[in-house]
């Protein structure tokens, strides 16, 4: 079972904090994902205060979950962001965050977004290519601006994740080879409306031992050192995010013992280090929250049909990924096999294989660690409208995403004269 810091059974009901799930979904209905503010809170907290008293900045990677409600708490709580386009760019500044504690990560930055980000000062660029550099200088000169840029270097570490997600191989698309980073930040004078200010790497997601970190996080300091012999300041290091959570019977490092783990590898040097974390954060803290439709048996295999599908929930088809799916009111019906599938036409339509549950037509289930990946990875497929998404903070139930309308979906398209 996933780790929850929020979500447990009182007796043989299933809660969000002091609210049952059977109460959110009798007046939100379903699918719903529901999150947990205490939760969410707890983990950011458990970050920041294992740096202790070293310079840091936890930049939350706003691509799992861009719900505004999520990054205004944690903005509150003194979070900076890592953002992969302009659209998030908007929802941190329209969730209150700050700018000058923003990162803009992603291979392919349009010249329209990095003016949007140099407009809107923020912290850093990471830069991925050398043509995005020569493209960020021009449109840095155009305005008037200097951009500040840390190259992301690909170290070539294996992360040992899901290959979809591994993103510091040699043959991934992101990042600088290590091997030429050291080139460019020695070409600076090539780059006048460019200001190299750090030094970045990130190798993947979900990551449940700390070997690769560090494995990266060496290189990365070996980089550092021969580009202050050269006489470049770099004043932040980025190591990046990827630590993994627990799905189901994996034991990924604790929060502390991963911060602690990079902090004595980096040392005592000087330079602020900054962490991107996205999953390990908002992963547990979040359900989604479906009903049976129908049960369906057949000589091969039994189906639970519930009103959750792929659309609202991606990572089982797209990565086989494991959900935990746990009844909200444990019943004394005998446990079946089941495969838990939705309504969506496709066969690769499902929430889970194999998964014993004593249930009945009618009954809710909470798919666990929902939070991350899940609503910002849906879709309107077969016209389905997006969920509808709730935070729970302690006895009260707030919508911080209201339930799509059909003709929501249908308002921006028109039929030819």
């Amino acid at each position: 079972m996933s780790d929850s810091h929020a979500f447990g059974y009182r007796g043989n009901e299933l809660f969000a904090e002091s609210v049952p799930l059977q109460q959110i979904a009798e007046k939100f209905d379903t699918p719903c994902y529901v999150y947990s503010r205490a939760a969410l809170t707890q983990v950011y907290l458990e970050f920041d205060h294992a740096f202790k008293n070293r310079d840091h900045l936890i930049c939350y990677a706003v691509k799992a979950n861009s719900n505004i409600a999520i990054l205004n708490l944690l903005a509150r709580l003194g979070s900076g962001f890592d953002i992969v386009s302009g659209g998030e760019l908007h929802r941190v500044i329209r969730a209150g965050g700050d700018p000058k504690k923003t990162v803009f990560s992603g291979v392919g930055k349009s010249i329209n977004e990095m003016r949007m980000a140099l407009e809107a000062d923020i912290l850093c660029f990471n830069v991925e290519s050398e043509s995005e550099l020569i493209a960020l200088n021009q449109t840095a000169g155009l305005i008037g601006k200097i951009a500040p840029v840390s190259l992301r270097v690909n170290p070539d570490v294996d992360a040992r994740t899901h290959p979809y997600i591994s993103t510091g191989l040699k043959e991934n698309k992101f990042g600088i080879p290590i091997d030429e980073a050291e080139r460019i930040y020695q070409s600076a004078q090539c780059f006048p409306h460019i200001r190299f200010t750090g030094l970045d790497c990130h190798i993947g997601s979900q990551l449940t031992a700390l070997e690769p970190f560090l494995q990266a996080s060496g290189k990365l300091l070996n980089l550092l050192k021969k580009l202050e012999s050269l006489g470049l300041a770099i004043s932040h290091l980025d190591l990046g995010g990827g630590l993994g959570i627990r799905y189901a019977n994996e034991r990924p490092p604790s929060v502390r013992d991963y911060v602690t783990a990079l902090c004595d590898t980096a040392g005592h040097i000087k330079q602020r280090i900054l962490i991107e974390p996205g999953r390990s954060l908002v992963g547990n803290s979040g359900l989604l929250l479906t009903r049976i439709e129908y049960l369906k048996n057949t000589p091969d295999r039994d189906f639970v049909i519930v009103d959750a599908a792929m659309n609202d929930l991606m990572r089982p088809a797209l990565y086989d990924a494991y959900h935990d799916i746990l009844p909200v009111n444990k019943a004394s019906t005998e446990t079946k096999n089941y495969q838990v599938v939705g309504p969506v036409c496709e066969s690769g339509d499902f929430l889970g294989h194999d998964r014993k549950l004593g249930v009945a037509q009618g009954d809710l289930l909470a798919v666990m660690s929902a939070g991350a990946y899940g609503m910002s990875m849906s879709s309107n497929y077969n016209t389905r409208p997006r969920a509808v998404e709730v935070m729970v903070d302690k006895d009260t139930v707030h919508v911080i995403r209201k339930r799509e309308t059909i003709d929501e979906l249908l308002a921006n398209e028109a039929i030819l004269p």
